[in-house]
């Protein structure tokens, strides 16, 4: 089992490619240098149909931080590598909205 942080964008920014891009070129290479950080996804919106009514989030960005346990992620979330990207942060182009953080455990149900 493992755990993983999301960080959800739900923003309007008025460049988002100038945004993602800054995202992925700057922030990105400070993240991945968190102790026992096994992966980073980057999920974008895709474009879908689905016939049934529902509701649509509206999140432009949300980055998965894997981790092989609580206690590996506790101590990413301790070190100074990761203070450096919470400063970045406050470096990132004025946006509207609300930036989410979330932990959660995985477990493979299927197949």
């Amino acid at each position: 089992m493992s755990v993983s942080c999301f960080v959800r964008y739900d923003i309007e920014v008025r460049d988002l490619e100038a945004f993602l891009r800054r995202y992925r070129e700057v922030h990105v290479p400070m993240v991945v240098r968190w102790p026992g950080l096994r992966r980073m996804i980057l999920h974008t919106p895709a474009a879908w149909k689905d016939p049934v009514p529902v509701n649509r989030g509206r999140a432009v960005l949300m980055a998965q931080l894997e981790f092989d346990s609580e206690e590996a992620m506790d101590k990413a979330f301790a070190s100074r590598e990761r203070l450096e990207a919470r400063e970045d942060f406050r470096k990132f182009m004025t946006f509207e909205g609300t930036v989410t953080h979330q932990a959660m455990k995985s477990e493979e149900d299927w197949p």
